[in-house]
C-alpha cells in the first residue's frame, strides 16, 4: 500500500531548479556544448526571476 502511494506522490513531483540544471548539463554532447550549457546556467537560465 505505502509504495503505491510513493508511486503517486513521484508521479507528480516537479523538479526542482537544480534537478533541471543537472539535467540539462548532463545532455551535454562535447566539452564545448557543456561549457556553452554551464555558461546558460550560471546566467540563470532555470532560476525564477522576481519582477
Amino acid at each position: 500500500m505505502f509504495e503505491q502511494v510513493k508511486k503517486f506522490v513521484r508521479a507528480f513531483h516537479i523538479p526542482s531548479a537544480e534537478e533541471l540544471e543537472r539535467e540539462y548539463l548532463n545532455g551535454a554532447a562535447n566539452r564545448v556544448d557543456l561549457e556553452f550549457r554551464q555558461r546558460q546556467v550560471d546566467r540563470g537560465m532555470f532560476r525564477r526571476q522576481a519582477w
